[in-house]
């Protein structure tokens, strides 16, 4: 495997500099017993990574304050900035005005800030933690006075007087910067609207243009320049809007961001867990000013997770599987199956069956049971040990209960390289701890002997793999009739068995190289799977549906997505688990950590995934991305053709980012002719979209799109087929009632079929009917057709592909 996905991030020497002056501070709170830093803590950790904070003096009391006041102060010029909001008419928030206090504060300015600094009152302006008055040594002590009777008693570690940073209270000019420690992503950084809107500005805006959200594992400098692009507070500061001057410099922005995204890493290792400036203020001197921070503590051990010799955060038992073995459960050579009925059809003879009718070799194909020679034509042992060699893949299918007993003994005796547990009732439901415990021991101590196999589940419907010649989905043949014919460049990986086959059972005419079920990826994730399987380059399209990840197995995930679209192939991901109630609903189902769907989906995008926001959008992207493999949109522009005035209108109005194509001389030339043989020549004008009117038949249907797609001028296309004129050839054989039949040699679907052959131009059709059209729909699939049921559905998603890696030609 490549040398980032086995070993992970690293840190830079900056890294390990910011990295030891956290802990120092870290290691001085916790030895004070708190879970948080104070403020200035947090301050002094701004400064370590280069952002500005303001100017304070730390002292103990108002005596103290007035012991310190140099004199000299009394002879400094009283010229200030005023506060953030308006002062006496004429005045704006960053005007120049003078004080007329006798004897100024420490720092120049009209105003001062006066805070309390205590471990124990993080959120100091809920409590009057927080005075803003004017910037004289008397306002100043008497804020002091006043906050040393209201904290009486509460320990601190003193008070600060802080320059005041005037900035206009415009939208923009307050930020949020944050970090912190997802168990899923890792280190994440986020930024937007700030102030105390922050929640509210965040839900109104649709996501990255409200709330960015960026990982160091894919927003590189690039990417993040792009995204600011999106966002609302750029626009604001750094745009320029209606020919206005910029207030910011856009690379001052990003600058400011990147600073978090470099010290990401170095805050997880020293046991950061978040880390918030909100404020941050573009102050009237045009800076970027961390006004306020909360910077909390994390035990990460609490999310199943250790340090490496760097301190950052790993999941240790993902490092002692042994994961190089993953082969082996995908193209196994060699199985055995526990829990087969001799004379009943259960789970288990069902997935026997399945091996065998899918071409397995049966003379390495054993059956753990006692008391008979054979099952079905395979071997049969009396228990684990007596099996004759160590088989690539062991499935069990046998009561949850019976599990750990049984994986205790596959380990012991080191009988199976990789197994598959099919059972429910682990992890997910109340109760199972012991049995999981019990189970989880017997794998750590198999693994501390160098044994211990690889497990796919529990809870799951295990795997299909082609080039394994295994099926262990128990569902019956008759059931669920598997995909014939040609293999796709596809894997769909997914935690839900009965998403799988769901999927299968609807994609009849797509043939997966592999369908993964994973269910509580009790060792084995998406992430080891997107990351191993990466690797194939057979794979094109990855289909994954994951209701959530295994701690930091979202990090892995993100790596092998970028790895996956940098390489021009496709993931397409459906995020279950995306609400509170559905959340709680995966949970209880596989046991993950559910995570928060907003950050979920812009890292994935960011690393280069489709994530799609319904289950019909994931169901039409496989087919899409599928279909169009080995396609490249050269441009964006659009040929299109109906027979129907309203699709015709529907296609001009959900363009997207396309445009339709104009087409060429000789294009008008032959499209004239073939209106004129249809005879509508005289109803309708040649213009794109090419509107053929209910009158066309099969040849005008079939030479108008070859030449709109032909012309040299068009990318991509369309054709909305509306097939319920009689003119058309669109229904199955009936000869009783119409001589109509669309397996014939020169049907629309046979035409475009060829048609697909002929060019290397993306197309789509759309059949906007009811059922009876259904068996039109699966014969232009059959031909290599992708087909929607509305035009603007069909568009949706090829805009969606044209921008993804695997539609854009570089």
């Amino acid at each position: 495997m490549h040398e980032d996905m086995v070993h992970g991030p690293s840190l830079t020497p900056e890294g390990k500099v910011l990295r030891d002056e956290a802990r120092r501070i870290v290691a001085r709170a916790k030895a004070e017993g708190r879970n948080a830093l104070t403020e200035l803590e947090g301050m002094s950790l701004l400064s370590a990574m280069g952002m500005r904070t303001p100017k304070y003096w730390l002292v103990e009391s108002a005596d103290d304050f007035l012991k310190k006041i140099p004199k000299a102060t009394e002879a400094r010029p009283k010229a200030s900035v005023s506060p953030g909001t308006s002062g006496a008419e004429g005045d704006t928030p960053c005007a120049s005005r003078a004080s007329d206090s006798p004897r100024p504060g420490p720092f120049p300015g009209a105003k001062a800030v006066v805070k309390l600094i205590s471990p124990k009152v993080l959120h100091k302006t809920e409590v009057q933690g927080v005075e803003i008055v004017e910037n004289s040594v008397d306002a100043i002590a008497a804020a002091l006075r006043r906050m040393e009777s209201r904290f009486e008693g509460v320990p601190r570690d003193g008070f600060t007087v802080n320059e005041f940073v005037a900035f206009e209270p415009k939208l923009g000019h307050e930020m949020i910067f944050g970090y912190r420690f997802a168990p899923d992503f890792g280190p994440i950084v986020s930024f937007g609207p700030g102030g105390i809107y922050t929640e509210y500005l965040a839900s109104k805006f649709k996501a990255g243009a409200g709330t960015l959200i960026l990982s160091p594992r894919v927003s590189d400098r690039t990417t993040l320049e792009t995204l600011l692009k999106e966002n609302v507070v750029y626009g604001l500061l750094c745009a320029g809007l209606r020919n206005t001057r910029p207030e910011l410099a856009p690379a001052i922005l990003q600058g400011a961001i990147q600073r978090f995204l470099d010290a990401a890493d170095a805050l997880s290792a020293a046991g950061i867990g978040e880390f918030e400036v909100n404020p941050m203020v573009l102050s009237c001197s045009g800076e970027l000013v961390a006004l306020d921070c909360l910077v909390t503590l994390k035990d990460f051990s609490s999310m199943g997770l250790a340090h490496d010799e760097e301190g950052l955060p790993i999941n240790m038992a993902q490092r002692t599987r042994p994961v190089q073995e993953i082969g082996r459960i995908l193209k196994p050579a060699s199985a055995a199956v526990i829990g087969v009925s001799e004379k009943n059809i259960n789970n288990g003879r069902i997935i026997l069956r399945n091996l065998i009718q899918n071409g397995f070799d049966t003379s390495r194909l054993y059956v753990v049971k006692a008391g008979i020679d054979t099952i079905d034509g395979c071997r049969c042992v009396p228990d684990v040990a007596s099996l004759p060699e160590k088989v690539d893949l062991f499935v069990l299918s046998i009561p949850a209960a019976a599990t750990p007993t049984t994986l205790a003994e596959v380990a012991r005796h080191d009988k199976a390289w990789t197994i598959i547990v099919i059972p429910g009732g682990l992890e997910e439901k109340a109760g199972s701890d012991t049995i999981v415990a019990e189970m989880r021991r017997a794998l750590a101590d198999a693994r501390a002997h160098g044994k211990g196999p690889l497990i796919n589940g529990g809870n799951c419907l295990g795997i299909r793999s082609v080039p394994g010649k295994y099926n262990t989905l128990f569902i019956p043949e008759y059931k669920l009739p598997m995909p014939k014919g040609k293999v796709e460049p596809l894997a769909l990986i997914s935690q839900s068995g009965a998403f799988a086959v769901t999927r299968l059972s609807k994609h009849q005419n797509i043939n997966p190289k592999y369908a993964i079920t994973l269910g509580n990826q009790m060792d084995l994730t998406v992430g080891d799977y997107l990351e191993y399987l990466a690797q194939d380059p057979e794979l094109h399209v990855f289909a994954v549906y994951v209701e959530g990840f295994k701690p930091l197995d979202g990090e892995k995930t993100l790596r092998a997505c970028r790895r996956i679209a940098e390489s021009g192939r496709s993931v397409i991901v459906y995020r279950a688990g995306r609400t509170q109630a559905g959340a709680g609903a995966a949970a209880s189902h596989t046991a993950s950590i559910a995570g928060d769907y907003p950050v979920t989906k812009q890292l994935l995008s960011q690393a280069g995934a489709v994530v799609c926001d319904s289950l019909d959008e994931f169901d039409d992207a496989i087919t899409l991305f599928t279909l169009l493999d080995g396609r490249k949109a050269r441009g964006n522009r659009l040929a299109a053709v109906s027979n129907a005035g309203f699709e015709c209108v529907a296609i001009a109005d959900n363009l997207g980012g396309m445009v339709l194509a104009s087409f060429d001389e000789a294009t008008k030339s032959s499209l004239g002719k073939i209106f004129k043989d249809a005879r509508i020549a005289d109803i309708v004008d040649i213009h794109n979209p090419v509107d053929l009117t209910p009158m066309a038949g099969d040849d005008a249907y079939d030479g108008a799109f070859r030449a709109a797609m032909l012309d040299p001028g068009s990318d991509l296309g369309i054709v909305g087929i509306v097939p319920l004129t009689g003119m058309m050839n669109s229904l199955p054989a009936n000869p009783s009632v119409h001589g109509e039949d669309i397996t014939r040699g020169d049907s629309l679907a046979a035409r475009y079929g060829e048609l697909i052959r002929q060019t290397d131009k993306p197309f789509v059709a759309v059949v906007d009917t009811g059922p009876l059209y259904d068996p039109l729909c699966q014969e232009l699939e059959k031909h290599g057709i992708v087909v929607f049921r509305t035009a603007d559905r069909a568009l949706k998603m090829l805009e969606l592909w044209r921008k993804s890696p695997a539609g854009r030609a570089e």
